[in-house]
């Protein structure tokens, strides 16, 4: 039976609102929570003596009566009796945990693993099913395998369900153990004082079950690691850094869950005549400057080695995008296909012959050596010809 005022106790004055009753409590509980005070005799029934003043001082019925009749009459009237545990007050170590939670705001046993309410449930009598991992790889392919679409082979190492065991990690015709010490609730309880807390239960690695005979091939893991190889079929149009995914291709689920699933990201790599503008498939022609002038037919190669037609119109600028519709990459949603876009370069000779220097020369007399400036660019005035 405590001896001291619960004002005093508490280290508040008589006239003290019940929050900042409430915050004296709180303070003095964190200071001399046995958890922070392992085998301190002293700090358990300061502990005590703490929650015993602020269970009365709370309540306004039990306040009011504490300071009409003085601390020693109050206790001995049996309002503040003695605890079930050997403190002071009525309260059962339940009562305490229960005003811990009224002053912390929460579940104050599952914070501090103390309290009937710390008791786990019953877990499950064996191994839950657990989904496998998703798993994702790189394919480098082509971009004109990205154009045309194709068939790639896919292998590498991942996770199979055991089949010895049908994925139960159980030799056949025998069980899981519910856990003799913790009987299936996966940890166990220990008391210091008045005070519970629970750990996992070493025995059974918390899982709240043993597997005394687990199966010799996957050695109770439920799975084994295994190479696979597929073929997989990435579609015309695939873009680079796109991901492809393949259902259920991942590691297999622990104890017979549902498998991940794989994910293909695509790599493409450059070309060296094709380019890739969002679905329209662009390249370079290399013309002469007659073709330019003069215009002209030339059949080219595409991308996947088909001939397309190209007209070259008279008078054709360098730089000139030609365009041959629907003859670019499909869309993957709608497989609306892009361009097909040539853009026209001059073939500069570095080296002519004498007949055809004397003919480049005629023909620039012929046409004059005066630019036009109708687009915007600046004029140069012709002084002589080099070498």
């Amino acid at each position: 039976m405590s001896k001291k005022d619960f004002y005093e106790i508490l280290g508040v004055s008589r006239s003290a609102t019940k929050e900042e009753i409430k915050a004296a409590y709180r303070k003095l509980a964190v200071m001399y929570h046995p958890d922070k005070n392992p085998d301190n005799k002293q700090a358990e029934e300061k502990f005590k003596e703490a929650a015993h003043a602020y269970e009365v001082l709370s309540d306004d019925t039990k306040r009011a009566q504490y300071d009409q009749v003085g601390h020693d009459s109050y206790q001995n009237m049996g309002s503040g009796g003695g605890y079930s545990h050997g403190g002071p007050g009525g309260m059962d170590i339940n009562d305490i945990f229960e005003n811990f939670g009224d002053i912390f705001g929460g579940n104050f046993q599952d914070i501090f693993g103390g309290g009937k309410s710390s008791k786990r449930k019953k877990q499950s009598a064996g191994p839950q099913p657990q989904r496998g991992h998703d798993l994702y790889k790189e394919v480098t392919i082509t971009l004109k395998d990205a154009f045309l679409g194709k068939k790639e082979q896919v292998s590498f190492y991942h996770f199979f369900g055991c089949d010895d065991c049908g994925s139960k990690g159980l030799k056949t015709g025998t069980t899981v153990v519910t856990c003799t010490k913790c009987h299936g609730a996966g940890q166990v309880q220990f008391r210091q004082g008045f005070f519970a807390y629970a750990q996992a239960c070493n025995a059974c690695q918390g899982n709240g079950y043993t597997i005394p005979s687990p199966c010799t091939a996957c050695k109770g893991q439920s799975r084994v690691q295994k190479y696979d190889k597929f073929s997989v079929t990435i579609p015309a149009g695939i873009y680079d850094g796109a991901e492809l995914r393949i259902a259920e291709k991942g590691d297999a689920g622990v104890y017979g869950g549902p498998s991940g699933d794989l994910f293909l990201k695509i790599k493409i790599t450059p070309d060296k005549k094709f380019q890739r503008e969002e679905n329209d498939l662009v390249c370079s022609i290399m013309l002469t400057y007659p073709q330019l002038v003069l215009g002209a037919q030339i059949e080219i190669e595409s991308i996947d080695e088909t001939k397309e037609l190209l007209k070259v119109s008279k008078g054709c600028a360098v730089g000139e995008r030609i365009i041959i519709p629907g003859k670019g990459f499909p869309n993957l949603r709608n497989k609306v296909r892009g361009n097909l876009v040539i853009i026209t370069k001059c073939a500069i000779p570095k080296k002519i012959s004498t007949e055809a220097k004397k003919l480049l020369t005629d023909y620039s007399d012929a046409v004059g050596t005066d630019g036009s400036n109708s687009d915007g660019s600046i004029i140069g005035f012709f002084k002589k010809f080099l070498g």
